[in-house]
């Protein structure tokens, strides 16, 4: 069995009459890359807040690494790199100057882990440039450099490829799978790209309203991700009494852009079409698609705006 990095029992956080976090009940097994989904205000930040000793949780217990007294926690949390919200950086020093602070700052002796981590991240050659000429994506890049400078097991990163084009959200995403297969590091990160996290990610953590609502891998949603005929219509209402009638199903939803998505039929997708035709329906389009991620999260979080 894989070791066990993190748990939390009944982890709890109140402000005033606002619970925060609800009950968190949640194991991080080593090796893993956990994708941590929720709607703005949902506790992703304050849960992370709360693993890396940024917030005491008010309920609960949190064991890192085994340990759950105080200076077991302590240890532990030295063996976690973590940017929450965004990275700490030092806009008039250098990606070098900045990196160096943050091994004085965690004790690390070894200078020479510097040029490691910025060589992994691809900022070695520009290590005398200052970050406030860095662009967006290289800010990103020197936050995941700053969280590797403690050699550590486990990363907890917020939001790491927020505001970075396809170009460097790639980026990030081969740094990460780097990290996790060739170093074994744990992974554990919020985004709101959905597609990005499906593409990375092993397992799947699914907050709302500070409650954790499903916990799943990446098997695992694939088999809940079910196929569909996605079916664009002259007449929906006459359309889907056709389908109810002629196919003996009303599994199926009418979407706000006049779509009717068509589960069940997913290997005899002419017969729709044909059964439609029959009865007088002009179809327009008709395909075969895949319920993503985001599709998913939707639906069991009852359509919120905002991941």
């Amino acid at each position: 069995m894989e070791n066990i990095l993190l748990e939390t029992r009944a982890i709890g956080m109140r402000y005033g009459d606002f619970d925060a976090l609800t009950k968190i009940n949640l194991t991080l097994r080593q090796g893993r890359i956990y994708g941590f989904i929720g709607e703005n205000g949902a506790g992703k930040t304050t849960f992370l807040r709360v693993i890396t000793g940024l917030a005491i949780p008010t309920s609960g217990e949190l064991s890192l690494f085994g340990k759950t007294a105080k200076r077991g926690l302590e240890a532990g949390r030295r063996q976690i790199g973590s940017t929450i919200e965004e990275p700490a950086l030092h806009l008039e020093y250098t990606a070098e100057m900045n990196l160096e602070l943050q091994r004085v700052l965690l004790g690390n002796p070894d200078k020479g882990v510097i040029e490691q981590v910025l060589r992994l991240v691809g900022l070695w050659d520009n290590k005398a440039k200052k970050v406030k000429d860095f662009s967006m994506g290289m800010k990103q890049r020197l936050g995941i450099a700053l969280s590797m400078i403690g050699n550590p097991q486990m990363l907890i990163l917020d939001e790491p490829v927020n505001g970075l084009d396809p170009k460097g959200i790639a980026d990030v995403r081969s740094i990460l799978q780097k990290l996790n297969k060739e170093q074994k590091i744990t992974i554990l990160m919020s985004s709101h790209i959905l597609n990005e996290l499906y593409l990375l990610a092993t397992d799947y953590i699914i907050i709302h309203k500070g409650r954790i609502i499903k916990t799943l891998t990446h098997e695992e949603l694939a088999e809940k991700c079910q196929k569909y005929v996605v079916i664009q219509m002259d007449n929906v209402s006459v359309g889907v009494t056709v389908i109810e009638r002629e196919l003996q199903t009303n599994n199926y939803k009418v979407m706000e852009n006049g779509m009717v998505h068509l589960y069940g039929f997913t290997r005899d997708v002419t017969a729709v079409a044909k059964a439609l035709q029959n009865n007088g329906i002009l179809v327009t389009h008709i395909s075969l698609c895949e319920q993503s991620l985001e599709e998913y999260y939707l639906g069991i979080t009852g359509g919120a705006n905002h991941v």
